[in-house]
């Protein structure tokens, strides 16, 4: 019996009659539910019908059997539902052969595993064979995972460079390609392949007019996005008539339109009409939701509009409600920028000293917040004080460092943090702590499997300029580590030998043959350019060669513009034609205008006058009477008697 129905199920099954397939099945299994084959095949019509929590449903309401059986299409489901998760522990378990490793690089793509992705991708790419049919796709997803690599800032696992002659025949691969080079901040060259990529789709023949309808609105949201960061104001305007809302499927590409839409428009003048605009769209959800780094852009514009119309307390739950789901402490993006708004929040528009009155007590409950740290010192910053920003900083990092747990300890040592601390210690030229704290970041990473390169050769190249022997001596070993993860990396090589040759000139001796010669550095350097352009001073020397200039001599305030003086700051009767005494700022007595009036006036000038002439008249005694005189008490008043009282 069931057997005889499968077999007129088979019959009257076509390629697109899928509905037909489906009530056949309902009626297979309504003579027995335990119909394997009915159900799979009912799976099967479901998920070509688009309906995937039904298929869902019924291969778990299947069993293990079912399951076991389609196992490629449990997971795709999963896939299509939103729970990725399950999705990548159903293909990891399953053997589905190539089919099984297509889906898995999709799910892990949507999944924001990019590597695990590109990986596959790379894995697939290997059988000649095998995907010479599948040429174009691959191509396709992986340029886009490439680009996603990018944006994510896991750049040194992007594959791609520049695209080929055959990448650029395919607007899909041209659109990815354009993608990828947004993602490094070449907008103009994005731009000229994202017009590239929307001639290739208008000239296609081999889409509808409604395939290439669809296919052209994401061509178009990116290229509004480049010409809005260019400044193209007038061409995005223009742009906008192409673009229509309404008739975009998807919702993330939706949510993406109207944010750009709105900022093409630039309707911030009416702060309420720009937070009504940017909430019209709803958010996506499961399958379509949005990628990490487009979401944070999406939830800094709707905080931002949320501050403009001074929702200050309802920003401050909503963010306060996410940072509850989130571990603390946190180096994801989306984490720090709740915590950001959250601060802002609490400011309610105030910067400055006023800003951190109201901050500072959310940091000493929270010590461990990285986002609402980074806000103190961003403002403290601001505010000119470098010292209380390294004060702030340091007591949450020995905070994260006296924990035992491992979350803090790789929040200690966060390098993005770490920079961030050294970039505080370099505007105040402390050289001792930036080299011991990329020493201990080093010797904590080093323990681990996946250590930051850039962080590992910053530390050993801070390490080469110190006096100590195992300051060297760890740089030796942090080079050597790095050499033998990369053995064609230079820089690693060149430090080796700068860290050894002091100590052991015979452990690097065999390793010189392996850098440039110096003659190859110097092969394009052209001496008489670098003789006219001169040395360039250092950075102390440029600051006070900066300061020197900033004060004005007195020679340049004489030859600068005057500063103008209130009239009634002026003398009376001034006459601005008349050119004024130089010697005005002198004594009376001492101006060269100076003629005493009588007979003892002139006497007494004449007495007055140091390196005067001498009048020769006077005989000696009269000169030595004169001295004496001078004294205040004279021989002549000794035999006087005193007066007294009586």
């Amino acid at each position: 019996m069931v057997a005889q129905s499968l077999s007129s199920l088979l019959q009257r099954s076509t390629i697109d009659d899928h509905e037909e397939v489906l009530h056949s099945c309902e009626a297979a299994l309504a003579n027995s539910r335990s119909d394997v084959n009915a159900q799979y095949i009912k799976t099967i019509a479901l998920l070509k019908l688009d309906r995937y929590g039904e298929a869902l449903r019924v291969i778990e309401d299947g069993g293990d059997a079912l399951k076991k059986r389609a196992s490629l299409e449990y997971a795709y489901s999963l896939y299509k539902v939103g729970q990725l998760d399950q999705a990548l522990d159903t293909l990891t378990k399953s053997s589905g052969g190539r089919g099984a490793q297509h889906l898995e690089a999709q799910v892990s793509y949507r999944a924001e595993q990019f590597r695990r992705a590109a990986g596959l991708y790379e894995q697939l790419s290997q059988d000649k064979e095998a995907h010479r049919h599948e040429e174009n796709d691959l191509s396709i997803n992986s340029w886009a995972t490439d680009a996603q690599l990018q944006w994510k800032g896991e750049s040194q696992y992007v594959r791609h460079e520049r695209p080929s002659r055959e990448d650029l025949e395919s607007f899909e691969t041209t659109f990815n390609a354009a993608c990828l080079t947004i993602a490094k901040g070449a907008l103009p060259q994005g731009e000229v392949l994202l017009n590239r990529a929307k001639n290739i789709c208008q000239t296609s023949e081999d889409l509808t007019p409604e395939e290439r309808a669809a296919e052209l609105l994401p061509i178009t949201v990116q290229n509004l996005y480049v010409l809005i960061r260019l400044g193209k104001t007038e061409e995005a305007e223009a742009l906008l008539k192409e673009i229509s809302v309404d008739n975009i499927p998807e919702l993330s590409t939706k949510k993406i339109a109207q944010n750009n839409i709105v900022l093409a428009r630039q309707t911030a003048t009416n702060p309420f009409i720009l937070y009504k605009s940017l909430n019209s769209t709803p958010d996506p959800t499961n399958n379509d939701r949005l990628f990490d780094f487009q979401a944070n852009a999406l939830l800094g514009n709707s905080h931002a509009a949320d501050l403009l119309v001074q929702k200050y307390d309802g920003m401050i739950r909503s963010t306060a409600k996410a940072l509850s789901k989130s571990p603390c402490p946190s180096t994801e993006a989306s984490t720090n920028l709740q915590a950001v708004y959250n601060a802002a929040g609490h400011a309610q528009g105030q910067d400055g000293a006023k800003a951190l009155k109201k901050i500072l007590p959310l940091l000493e409950r929270r010590p461990k917040d990285i986002g609402l740290l980074l806000t103190v010192v961003q403002l403290h910053v601001n505010a000119g004080n470098t010292t209380s920003a390294i004060t702030v900083m340091e007591r949450s990092l020995r905070s994260l460092e006296e924990s035992i747990s491992e979350a803090d300890q790789d929040a200690r040592f966060n390098p993005g943090l770490l920079s961030a601390l050294i970039s505080l210690y370099q505007l105040e030229g402390r050289k001792l702590q930036i080299r011991s704290t990329l020493k201990a970041a080093a010797s904590y990473w080093q323990k681990k499997p996946e250590a930051p390169a850039s962080l590992l050769q910053a530390a050993a190249t801070s390490l080469l300029h110190s006096d100590d022997k195992s300051d060297l001596a760890k740089a030796g070993d942090i080079f050597r580590s790095l050499h033998q993860q990369d053995p064609a990396d230079q820089v690693a090589i060149a430090g080796y030998v700068a860290s050894q040759a002091t100590l052991d000139y015979s452990q690097v001796e065999s390793q010189l043959d392996r850098l440039p010669s110096v003659s190859d550095l110097t092969a394009d350097v052209d001496v008489s350019v670098l003789e006219s352009a001169g040395i360039m001073p250092s950075a102390s020397l440029a600051a006070a060669a900066f300061a020197k200039a900033r004060k004005r001599t007195a020679a340049d305030k004489e030859g600068g513009a005057t500063k103008r003086v209130r009239h009634s700051r002026m003398p009376k009767n001034y006459d601005e034609a008349k050119k004024p005494d130089p010697e005005r700022w002198l004594p009376l007595r001492d101006r060269s205008s100076y003629r005493p009036k009588g007979k003892k006036g002139k006497q007494r000038a004449a007495e007055r006058t140091q390196g005067g002439v001498v009048n020769e008249s006077l005989d000696s005694s009269q000169q030595k009477a004169s001295a004496a005189g001078g004294g205040g008490g004279g021989s002549s008043n000794k035999n006087k008697k005193k007066k007294g009282k009586r």
